[in-house]
């Protein structure tokens, strides 16, 4: 059994997805507001959490913003902003998956399964090949430059892809087999939020040097020699 928390103010949406969620076998918490699920998640993590958008006191983007600031929670927003600009904007901010507004509560529990099975154990044994960077494969660690890297899971994941292999090019289609293992529909996009985040964190460490090249119309690539 999973622990699910659903952040949602609307008590038909709320009802609409508890049953299917625990005939599942999941055990569902709920609450109505960013805040209180912004503490929740931070203090106590529960296995996913769907997340509503449009929320009282801050809302579901500001959630995921500052949650990605400190770990890898998965989220899976629930939205009725079904314009591409928005579901790019969960993405870049981070979101495992994005379902619009009305949706089946049937296809949300499958979403569900999806995201908690992509959680498969870290396997940092096989070696890198950057000097500036490494890699603890017991505590799922890493470092650069001998500074340590408060990494998520997915940049964890990026990382130690790129860092293996200094100047290929990988393609987004890559990252994404390397960093969502087992994905079956996520958009290659979400690459790009976690690649946005990966280098804003190597550059708190090494902030003269860029490590991850992007390519146009490609991918991205990891530095041989730092600029």
């Amino acid at each position: 059994m999973s622990r699910i928390l659903l952040v949602e103010d609307g008590r038909e949406i709320a009802s609409l997805l508890l049953g299917p969620l625990q005939h599942a076998g999941h055990e569902v918490e709920q609450l109505g507001d960013g805040v209180a699920a912004l503490d929740r998640i931070l203090r106590a993590p529960p296995a996913l959490t769907l997340l509503d958008v449009v929320l009282p006191r801050i809302d579901g983007l500001q959630v995921i913003a500052q949650v990605r600031a400190r770990s890898d929670h998965p989220i899976i927003v629930l939205t009725a902003r079904a314009h591409e600009a928005d579901r790019l904007r969960g993405f870049d901010l981070g979101a495992d998956d994005y379902v619009c507004k009305p949706f089946s509560p049937r296809e949300v529990v499958a979403r569900v399964h999806t995201v908690l099975r992509r959680r498969a154990p870290l396997d940092l044994s096989v070696g890198m090949a950057s000097p500036a960077v490494a890699f603890d494969s017991a505590m799922g660690h890493a470092w650069l430059e001998g500074r340590a890297l408060a990494l998520t899971r997915r940049e964890l994941l990026l990382l130690r892809a790129l860092s293996r292999e200094p100047g290929r090019v990988f393609t987004r289609a890559r990252l994404l087999e390397a960093a969502f293992p087992e994905a079956l529909d996520v958009n290659e996009r979400a690459v790009d939020g976690h690649i946005k985040n990966l280098r804003r964190k190597l550059a708190a460490v090494s902030p003269s040097h860029g490590w991850i090249r992007s390519v146009y119309g490609v991918g991205f690539s990891f530095a041989q020699r730092p600029d």
